[in-house]
């Protein structure tokens, strides 16, 4: 009798999982959205933020890891959906490419799963060591920073998607303001003259390093700007994020860790 009730009380909490885990269909047509490149653009700029949690399933809803999803969307055929649910957990189907969509949507997602798998290779790991000093000569390094959540702006002056986020990321500091284990800095490839000349003009708050652009080449590897590094308070890499909007729902998780 009570591996029978054993029975039964698994049966519920499997059933309940289910239920509090239901999922949809895709929120857009799969096809349609690829018959335009402007439409699947918007699309995909609102609704796919590659940068989060989410579940990935791939063609026959088969949950797979994030990184065979992001590798799949990198160097194959296929467009990232979002699914319909229930709950607030993300979930993103893989579609095959039509052979008449438009050629740019193939290239634009290889190149967005590209960088998407690369920066979820680096997050787990170590942030390459740094010690630099901050256009007002204070010293920034791995060891002043312990036991700080650090948040990392990666952009350069005339990067025009980087200054546009500027309003967006001086509210962010703001908001954290009385946080003092979390710390804005940012690395410029500028030099210290250039910025302090486009600063007067387009303030930012956090601390900003010049002459950063060898460091992001080489150490970081980066290739797209802006990048935002979220790195927890023993040092390691968090989230690697391309834009605010990923940035500020991934600062909110981490700061409540």
């Amino acid at each position: 009798m009570q591996k029978f009730i054993s029975l039964i009380t698994l049966l519920f909490v499997f059933s309940l999982g289910i239920a509090q885990n239901k999922v949809g269909n895709p929120e857009v047509d799969p096809i349609l959205i690829q018959k335009n490149f402007t439409e699947w653009s918007v699309y995909q700029n609102k609704n796919i933020m590659l940068s989060r949690d989410f579940i990935a399933l791939d063609l026959t809803s088969k949950e797979i890891s994030k990184e065979a999803f992001l590798n799949a969307l990198a160097n194959e055929n296929f467009i990232p959906v979002r699914l319909k649910s229930e709950n607030s957990v993300y979930y993103y189907k893989l579609f095959k490419i039509q052979p008449k969509t438009d050629t740019s949507i193939k290239a634009t997602i290889n190149q967005i799963g590209f960088d998407a798998y690369k920066n979820y290779k680096m997050e787990g790991t170590v942030f390459p060591r740094f010690s630099f000093k901050d256009l007002e000569g204070n010293l920034v390094s791995n060891e002043s920073m312990k036991g700080k959540i650090i948040v990392i702006k990666c952009w350069y002056i005339h990067c025009t998607p980087c200054i546009k986020e500027f309003p967006q990321v001086n509210k962010l500091t703001e908001e954290y303001k009385d946080r003092k284990d979390i710390v804005f800095i940012s690395l410029a490839e500028d030099s210290p003259e250039e910025l302090k000349t486009f600063l007067a003009r387009k303030p930012l708050s956090y601390a900003v390093i010049p002459d950063m652009k060898i460091y992001m080449n080489e150490a970081l590897q980066l290739n797209s700007f802006p990048t935002h590094f979220i790195l927890n308070k023993e040092g390691i890499i968090s989230k690697v994020l391309p834009n605010f909007e990923s940035l500020e729902a991934a600062l909110a998780k981490e700061s409540k860790l």
